[in-house]
């Protein structure tokens, strides 16, 4: 730049004289001025006169003067020049600010709205779990209940239409037969059907006095729960609890025994003389099993308290004469601690129980896929004695428990009018759903058994420890 401003200014100093040269040289002056020196030679000459002529001086003024102004300019436009380019980097800082700004105000609208989804899924998961819970307690078909066979003279039934669904009319077995079974269910079909049910509203007769003993034929009604104790403590929340129907000494039948089952560690095992004793709290006999139990699947059978030992499918019998582990043996391929629970959860993999034929268990296998299995097993050594594999899944049920080689299953834990839904016979190793009312008082139904010395269940529900009479009818 400076070299064309003195190549342009030595020619406006030299005009036409192209051999002439020029020099330009710039010196800070002081006093925030800075001083320009041009120098131009001039033509070859004998020697430089001692005057100038006047036309001469102010040509040369002149071209000095434009000179000058070149120069201001030049200065004035890369000083502009340099203003420009800092406002330049100025917007273009102040642009990407404001991209930025834009991009983040994008990411947070991004964000609420995730989060909103979130939201909304988190509450459709809620409906869905509280719609699962409606459905598990929901009846399969629309029936009536099976018909009451008169069991004797005592039960006469009322006649009229709130019963008249509930009598058998002579020469219509078959059609009686046919009506308990559900259209929707495909019985010709072995492949694997999911159940669901809840309660319905079923007229029931009105049974009074004693549940009928003889027989061992359907269950085809449960009675009002009868409160025995309630748990003190939130150890209590759950258990089990159950009497002996073929006690040994020195226990006799009428003696209670009742494990708390919340904990860890859950060991002891309290005994009560009679249900009295249980009702006032205060126990006769306080045993400390060796090892610790799991969940709620113990039974009580010939003066030996059959578990489960925890974190394992190992069975185990506690002789309670020696107050030491009589046997012990694993449940072949049998899930626990929390691979196929019933649907209240509590690790209730594996549930003992004991009816009519002796000591049952009830579980499920990774081979079954969550359909509930059933093994009969040798009261002494927990030797598997026989197998049958159901089409009901085990998580979809609440509790189950055997009266007369028949498994029958809870339909809900929480709901306060239930059914049992659905019954397996292992001697011809056929299922079928029902629909027998039963009620959880205190919603929270944590274990049902079978006593069958006494002819009712057994069961603990949220911290209360109750009983059902049940009724069965005439096999057929």
């Amino acid at each position: 730049m400076w070299f064309l401003v003195m190549l342009w200014a030595s020619c406006l100093l030299m005009g036409t004289h192209a051999q002439s040269s020029a020099s330009f040289r710039r010196a800070n002056a002081g006093s925030g001025r800075c001083q320009y020196t041009f120098t131009v030679d001039s033509p070859t000459e004998a020697s430089c006169p001692s005057a100038v002529s006047s036309p001469e001086i102010e040509a040369l003024k002149s071209r000095l003067g434009l000179l000058e102004a070149l120069v201001a300019r030049l200065i004035g436009g890369e000083a502009m020049s340099k203003s420009t380019q800092g406002s330049g980097s100025q917007s273009g800082l102040q642009d990407s600010y404001k991209q930025v700004m834009g991009e983040n105000a994008q990411l947070q609208r991004e964000k609420q709205r995730l989060d909103r989804q979130v939201q909304n899924l988190q509450q459709r998961m809620e409906e869905l779990r509280q719609e699962a819970e409606s459905l598990r307690s929901r009846p399969c078909m629309q029936q009536p209940p099976p018909r009451v066979p008169q069991t004797d003279n005592s039960f006469r039934p009322e006649s009229g239409p709130a019963l008249s669904h509930l009598v058998s009319r002579p020469g219509n077995t078959q059609g009686d037969k046919s009506s308990l079974r559900d259209p929707a269910w495909h019985y010709e079909n072995p492949g694997y059907q999911e159940l669901t049910a809840v309660v319905t509203e079923v007229s029931a007769p009105n049974l009074e006095g004693p549940a009928d003993i003889s027989g061992c034929g359907d269950l085809v009604w449960v009675q009002e729960p009868e409160v025995h104790r309630k748990a003190d403590g939130i150890a209590g929340k759950y258990g089990v609890w159950m009497q002996d129907p073929e006690a040994k000494e020195p226990y006799a039948p009428e003696m209670v025994w009742r494990i708390d089952a919340v904990g860890s560690e859950v060991r002891q095992l309290f005994g009560y003389e009679n249900m009295d004793q249980l009702s006032q709290g205060f126990p006769t006999k306080v045993l400390l099993l060796p090892e610790s139990m799991e969940s709620t699947g113990a039974t009580m059978y010939r003066g030996s308290l059959y578990y489960q030992r925890r974190l394992s499918r190992t069975l185990l019998r506690y002789d309670l004469l020696s107050e030491s582990i009589a046997a012990r043996r694993d449940l072949p391929h049998a899930g626990f601690h929390g691979q196929f629970p019933y649907s209240w959860g509590g690790y209730t993999d594996i549930d003992l129980t004991i009816d009519e034929n002796g000591l049952w268990a009830i579980y499920s296998t990774n081979k079954a896929k969550g359909a509930i299995m059933i093994s009969q097993l040798d009261p002494d050594n927990l030797e598997v004695k026989g197998t049958w594999e159901t089409k009901i899944r085990k998580s979809s049920v609440a509790n189950a428990f055997m009266i007369c080689g028949k498994m029958y299953t809870v339909a809900s834990y929480t709901s306060p009018n239930t059914t049992i839904n659905y019954m397996y016979d292992t001697a011809t190793s056929q299922g079928k759903t029902i629909s027998v009312p039963f009620k959880n008082r205190y919603r929270y139904n944590s274990m049902v058994d079978y006593n069958p010395a006494q002819r009712k269940l057994y069961a603990w529900d949220n911290f209360y420890m109750v009983s059902y009479n049940v009724r069965l009818g005439k096999q057929e």
